[in-house]
């Protein structure tokens, strides 16, 4: 069982890696990578959007910086470390 969760939270690191680095190209509203994009918010924001309203996106230049997934990713890498071992 442990194995299983374990592979699921190595997956939903994989997609916020994905979405943060869609987040860095435009995206057509049409087309397969629309779909994509919106397949990796829908799956990331539970997550996400409670950490963003703890910790909002800071200024970085003139620039803002979203933190949230680098604290979802220390979150997971915890949670990986006491489950998974």
């Amino acid at each position: 069982m442990s194995s299983v969760i374990c592979l699921l939270l190595q997956i939903y690191s994989l997609l916020i890696l994905v979405r943060v680095v869609f987040s860095w190209f435009p995206v057509s509203p049409n087309g397969t990578a629309a779909v994509v994009s919106g397949f990796l918010s829908f799956a990331t924001d539970p997550v996400l959007r409670p950490l963003r309203k703890v910790l909002p996106p800071i200024r970085f230049g003139s620039a803002l910086m979203d933190l949230s997934p680098i604290v979802a990713f220390f979150g997971i890498t915890l949670l990986q470390n006491f489950i998974c071992g």
